[in-house]
């Protein structure tokens, strides 16, 4: 692998270090739209919303969902804290489909009391979850 095309990645979660390790390419979801990040990207911090994140490696790519939170871009050096990062295996898809079933249940009522933005963000994640449950 040619070092000056890899950068050093880091995804941090509150509970554990969830991927370190050198890496290609990084896609996923912020709030200024899914962005694609190579080494020597222009330096910047961005807000990561619900998606899916793609780890690009050498011949081969590596997913998992991750929920809000920010992220860090240096000339070789990528760090995201994410509130949650999730590989296939760990989402269990039927708490998943019962999370949207919930959310979609909160968005149809139009009561005033409820949080609709807080809904609207449940229905991401567990979306975001059975999408990616389906790649297991």
């Amino acid at each position: 692998m040619a070092d000056d095309k890899y950068f050093d990645l880091e995804v941090i979660t509150p509970d554990r270090i969830f991927w370190k390790g050198k890496a290609f390419m990084l896609e996923l979801n912020t709030s200024e739209g899914e962005v694609g990040i190579y080494k020597h990207h222009i330096p910047m911090t961005m807000i990561v919303v619900p998606g899916i994140m793609t780890i690009h490696l050498d011949g081969e790519n590596k997913e998992a969902a991750v929920h809000s939170g920010f992220i860090e871009i240096t000339d070789d050096r990528i760090t995201v804290m994410a509130e949650i990062a999730e590989w296939p295996e760990e989402i269990d898809a039927n708490r998943a489909r019962e999370a949207q079933e919930r959310a979609e249940r909160r968005l149809r009522t139009h009561d005033p009391k409820i949080d609709t933005s807080r809904a609207e963000v449940a229905l991401r994640k567990a979306m975001v979850r059975l999408e990616l449950s389906k790649m297991k």
